[in-house]
């Protein structure tokens, strides 16, 4: 098969294999930082968690670096992308060794959730890093193939770390502070692989910045303006409805996963534990979704287009999300999670490819962030919509059927987008 010829040239490639590498650390560790962070905030037994609650974590998590995001592209172009991966996974190491030690104490509120936002801030800068280092290790003709299996595998590695991180949990030791020990320790090992990498190997294609710090800052303001300019341009107005489809998208996600932990913590469980362990279940499932877009991408692209398949995931979303999510039981919500798996990661590896093929290495960093900010406003947006549809349960058919106008709605801009 085409297909397994090109993953196997792809392998044979030093340069991709070693960035795979940090990407499968830095990804891996982290699925269990995350999982450790929702069973203390979600799952803890003497807390009664709130849709309010989760959508409050995901705002002071995220929303400040959305603020800030896209001067994380234009530090990229700027700096080694290497140095950034070095660097980056030792500071997150540090921060999240920081975090366990904080749970432990159980120290007020504001100075965990400080804490790990400081993880969540570096997060940033390394998988927008991976992203737009990924066309120096590749060729062209294989970018697709690329775009699926990299970033895919990072998901699955990811979720795979987030599985980890239950069995540490309920089987290993009663402990988050501990699984996220674990998590310090994985981003250590995705510093020490970033070694292997030449400094200069991954761009961007000019020395490192000598300047000073308020230098810099004011370079950063005035470099953002061509990046987005190049974004808004005719030659990349295909990356630009693929960015806004993929945000929407993102916003199902984010509104059915708030859904997804209330389900899993009161209405489909007896006892905290019980919701832990179903959690883990529909993640699991959501990662053989992920393995499923990575198979199905490279071949539905090819033949009907990224842009049409990212209509067709949303399409299938629509319909099936409300078929399997509105009966609220536990069997056709895995099959749900599976399929939103599929569908979510299927449209990001046809929205990657376009923004590389279409958009400049010299403006690349500063777009994925801009990408990145998306993904973090539209999440946090989901929440925060979540958490006014929802009962204290989890069951609202409204925001079901909220989600599949959505995806409606992206079908029909990257069908429209495709016949042009």
């Amino acid at each position: 098969m085409a297909v397994a010829r090109d993953l196997r040239t792809l392998l044979s490639l030093q340069g991709f294999r070693r960035l795979l590498s940090v990407r499968l650390f830095s990804q891996g560790a982290d699925g269990v930082y995350q999982v450790g962070l929702a069973t203390f905030v979600v799952f803890a037994p003497e807390e009664q968690t709130s849709p309010a609650a989760i959508a409050s974590a995901m705002a002071v998590l995220l929303l400040p670096y959305s603020l800030v995001g896209p001067f994380v592209g234009v530090l990229l172009d700027r700096w080694r992308r290497r140095q950034v991966f070095l660097y980056g996974n030792l500071l997150r190491a540090l921060m999240a060794t920081v975090t366990a030690c904080l749970m432990a104490l159980s120290v007020p509120d504001w100075l965990f959730f400080a804490s790990a936002l400081c993880v969540t801030a570096v997060n940033r800068f390394v998988l927008a890093g991976l992203s737009a280092a990924l066309p120096r290790v590749v060729d062209t003709e294989r970018l697709v193939i690329a775009n699926s299996l990299s970033p895919t595998a990072g998901t699955l590695v990811a979720t795979a770390g987030g599985g980890l991180a239950f069995v540490v949990r309920l089987a290993v030791v009663d402990s988050d502070a501990a699984v996220v020990l674990l998590a310090g320790a994985l981003y250590l090992c995705g510093a020490l692989a970033s070694l292997r990498i030449p400094v200069a190997s991954l761009g961007p294609d000019r020395a490192p910045s000598r300047q000073r710090l308020s230098v810099a800052l004011t370079d950063t303001v005035r470099g953002l303006v061509p990046g987005l300019r190049h974004l808004a341009s005719p030659e990349c107005r295909e990356a630009a409805w693929a960015l806004t489809g993929m945000t929407l998208m993102r916003f199902c996600y984010g509104a059915l996963l708030v859904m997804l932990l209330m389900l899993c913590r009161y209405a489909l469980a007896a006892t905290p534990e019980e919701g832990l362990a179903l959690l883990g279940l529909a993640i699991g499932a959501s990662g053989v979704g992920f393995f499923a877009a990575a198979v199905l991408t490279p071949w539905a692209a090819g033949r009907l287009g990224p842009r049409r398949w990212m209509a067709v995931c949303a399409g299938a979303a629509a319909v099936l999300e409300p078929a399997l999510g509105l009966p609220f039981s536990t069997a056709p919500m895995l099959a749900a999670a599976l399929l939103l798996g599929l569908t979510t990661q299927g449209s990001k590896i046809s929205t990657d490819t376009i923004v590389q093929h279409q958009v400049d290495d010299a403006f690349r960093g500063r777009v994925f962030s801009v990408y990145d900010v998306l993904f973090n406003v539209a999440f946090v947006g989901a929440a925060g919509i979540a958490a006014l549809m929802l009962p204290p349960d989890g069951r609202s058919p409204s925001l079901v059927l909220t989600v599949s106008a959505v995806y409606v709605t992206v079908a029909a801009i990257m069908t429209r987008c495709a016949r042009r």
